[in-house]
């Protein structure tokens, strides 16, 4: 069968005895029912329910009308959770960063399973550090801005508490053992009722992989998801995994919420610091009237609501309010739930090395920075983003400690981007001045060119035309707008069944010549099956030389396979054995320039601040080019101090270290900075590390310490686009000689202007004075 979710859904529903039933809840008296209202399964010990728990078919019940005695605060909630998973053998683990850098397709950590996708071969597998688990994995979504302040539960920086099991027969657990423990975990540490757990029926499809799920709900607040992960997607349907994954994911948010019976899960989640902002802007609203409204606004979902208006007049008739008069009062409110949830996001991904731009991840952050600044700029308040962020690091130092000590690069950030706000605002002045002007209509095309050409968000553009109609997706149209597509071209060369090629570069770092015997033919190309010479890879271009004194021209790998394009292929042939000879000269100049990019990247760190990470990198004999993060172009005062920093690394001569390990003892020992140049997809990584400087995954060829690499000289740098800065440099010979020509230039300059090279800056500003005076002279 094709791999579609309505299919899919259809398929396990009617073998739901096979993948739904689970004996222990069975046992217990739970009994499957078909839901009056939408036909799907559910599974539930009340004998007169009919329905399943999920909206629309069923509403909060849990609002003001908690089902427990039990009162936990947010990070007290996630304690209480890991003790118990704990007492059960779990080991529980450290969040991982929000930015996932060890898998490319995502930019963000958008669920507690990311952390453990690995590639391998083109093929996601799972890599736990324990088995089984359990992590409080702060996740970043954007796909529900719009949502964010309006629902009540919607978020887009959250803990997801991921529980996981690989299991294959002998470790880790099942589907039983998984329900038994989620359903233990409700009635005992949070006295939950029996007949108040329902389980949902419904299934999951990710990356490759796919599996049926019990979702299960509280009074109609759904708390968890899990997830059995067992097929993946085949070209003709789907197949059985070597092993199963129990992937449940539960919202941390949503426990306090259903404890205390607020309005919102905002209202306990982000306390004390909500309470805190609501008194510093004087926004106070009726209780009853907070917690009637939410009862029905669950139902207020932007992506399946598009006439939101229409859904709020509603309630307002239900509630017998006014609609104006009702907004008045909630809207300041979810400007502050707004506002709670995107700072927080945006310290998390400013911490784990993200920065707000107009590419990649970071045109999100954007996004949800401008939409919380915009709300502080709406209703007058005077509060600034850094004072919520230092907020939520005390209230979630226990759960994220390393918040506090990234305090000052976060409002760094945000003071930068701050400043471009104001800018932004200046700038709205004068262009909706022109369009109302040119009687151009604002229609929400007018809205998005406001936004994306001139950084204009819409709730500016309403303090200048209050009546403007502002579309309620408006920041999930945008986020949809910019999705980044990735992807990287390889050469179509087909080498299938070819015998990978021995790497003698890695054995034989220092030596030039060899002998290797020709095993295919294609084209302009011959495979070896053994060779010195580098292809290109990482950013570093290929080895060239002579094989039986044939020029070879390029290099290049695909797979495992090396192919080397030579002059007068013809002249070759299968089976022969051949003596190749690199050029020495060049290849100890990319070898200098890997090895300098690896120091300027950790010098730039040192000096700007820990979110600078490699974007790109390119090492050529004659230069080396670094792109990096950073929010704005260098100055001259900080390219002075990264290559001092540098050079000062060089000169301690430090060893330059290189080891092929595990990917998981990699990571376990150096964190998620070994993927500067990237995630590898392989089990194996080759670590190249420079103790105490820097330490990346990388496949190049490198010094044997940083001594070896000579003097580094920044040529120049340039603000290539937003969030990203190019830093082109040279070192060793090509030092020297970039540094001669510059001498040269100078000499040249001193002799036209006949003085000595020193006085060259002042006879020119002397020669440029005189020019302007002439000038103005001759003007009149």
């Amino acid at each position: 069968m094709m791999v579609n979710k309505e299919g899919l859904r259809e398929y396990f529903s009617r073998n739901w005895d096979k993948y739904y039933r689970v004996d222990f809840l069975v046992d217990l008296g739970f009994k499957r029912r078909t839901c009056v209202k939408c036909g799907r399964g559910f599974w539930t010990i009340d004998e007169n329910r009919n329905v399943c728990p999920d909206q629309p078919c069923s509403y909060y019940e849990f609002i003001g009308n908690s089902p427990t005695s039990i009162r936990l605060d947010y990070v007290g909630v996630w304690k209480a959770i890991e003790d118990f998973f704990v007492k059960h053998g779990h080991e529980s683990i450290g969040r991982y960063p929000v930015v996932s850098r060890w898998y490319p397709p995502l930019f963000f950590t958008a669920a507690s399973i990311v952390d453990f996708y690995r590639l391998e071969d083109g093929t996601v597998v799972f890599e736990f550090p324990a088995n089984p688990l359990i992590i409080p994995q702060f996740c970043l979504r954007f796909n529900d801005i719009s949502n964010v302040g309006v629902t009540g539960k919607h978020y887009t920086c959250f803990v997801m508490i991921g529980q996981h099991s690989l299991y294959n027969g002998r470790e880790g657990y099942w589907k039983d053992r998984c329900i038994e423990l989620d359903y233990k975990m409700l009635t005992e540490v949070f006295k939950i009722r029996p007949e108040e757990v329902v389980f949902l029926e419904d299934l999951w499809v990710g990356t490759g992989a796919f599996g049926y799920s019990l979702e299960y709900f509280i009074r109609g607040l759904e708390l968890g998801n899990a997830v059995f992960t067992e097929f993946l997607i085949a070209p003709d349907g789907f197949k059985h995994m070597p092993y199963k994954v129990v992937d449940m994911g539960a919202g941390l948010e949503r426990f306090p919420w259903l404890l205390h019976g607020t309005p919102t899960s905002y209202d306990v989640v982000f306390q004390p610091t909500l309470e805190r902002l609501k008194d510093m802007c004087g926004v106070r609203i009726d209780e009853k009237l907070l917690l009637d409204y939410y009862r029905l606004a669950g139902m207020l979902n932007i992506d399946e609501v598009k006439d939101i208006s229409t859904i709020r007049k509603i309630i307002a008739e239900n509630l017998g309010s006014n609609y104006g008069e009702l907004l008045k009062v909630i809207e300041p409110l979810q400007a502050l739930y707004s506002i709670c949830d995107h700072t927080r996001t945006l310290a998390f991904a400013i911490a784990d090395g993200m920065i707000p731009s107009n590419i990649g991840g970071g045109y999100n952050l954007r996004v949800v920075l401008r939409r919380a600044l915009s709300f502080i700029e709406s209703f007058n308040w005077s509060f600034q983003l850094i004072d919520v962020v230092e907020m939520h690091a005390k209230q979630l130092k226990p759960l994220a400690p390393e918040l506090e000590e990234h305090l000052n690069e976060i409002q760094e950030i945000l003071d930068v981007e701050t400043s471009r706000f104001k800018a932004a605002k200046d700038r709205a002045t004068r262009v909706i001045d022109r369009i109302a002007k040119s009687g151009k209509l604002l229609d929400t095309k007018t809205l998005i060119m406001l936004y994306e050409s001139e950084g204009i968000t819409p709730e500016l553009v309403r303090m200048k035309i209050p009546n403007i109609e502002i579309p309620p997706d408006f920041y999930n149209m945008i986020t949809r707008r910019n999705e980044p597509l990735r992807h990287e071209e390889t050469k179509q060369i087909p080498v299938e069944g070819i015998p990978a090629t021995r790497n003698l570069f890695y054995e034989y770092p220092y030596s030039y010549d060899f002998d290797a015997k020709i095993i295919k033919i294609i084209g302009e190309y011959i495979v070896l099956d053994q060779t010195l010479f580098y292809p290109t890879a990482g950013g570093q271009l290929h080895d060239e030389g002579l094989i039986n004194g044939k020029r070879v021209f390029e290099v290049v790998k695909i797979g495992n396979v090396i192919l080397h394009r030579v002059e007068n292929p013809l002249s070759f042939s299968e089976g022969v054995t051949v003596h190749g000879v690199i050029d020495r000269e060049r290849r100890e100049a990319l070898r200098r320039h890997h090895t300098a990019t690896h120091i300027v990247n950790a010098a730039s760190r040192m000096v700007l601040g820990s979110w600078v990470w490699q974007h790109g990198a390119e090492k050529t004999p004659e230069k080396a080019r670094l792109d990096i993060t950073h929010y704005q172009a260098l100055t001259d005062n900080q390219i002075k101090r990264i290559e001092e920093a540098a050079n000062q690394i060089v000169l301690e001569n430090y060893p330059v270290i290189i080891q092929t390990i595990p990917r998981r003892e990699a990571e376990l020992k150096y964190g998620f900075i070994i993927y500067q140049g990237g995630a590898v997809p392989s089990r194996e990584v080759r670590i190249v590390e420079i103790p105490g400087v820097d330490v990346e995954a990388c496949g190049g060829i490198h010094c044997k310490s940083t001594g070896e690499v000579g003097f580094i000289t920044i040529m120049r740098t340039k603000r290539i686009q937003d969030g990203i800065v190019r830093i082109e440099f040279c070192s060793g010979k090509a030092a020297i000689k970039y540094l001669e020509d510059k001498w040269s230039i100078l000499r040249r300059a001193a002799e036209i202007l006949n003085v000595p090279d020193e006085d060259v800056p002042r006879r020119v500003e002397e020669i440029f004075n005189e020019w302007k005076m002439l000038k103005k002279k001759f003007k009149r």
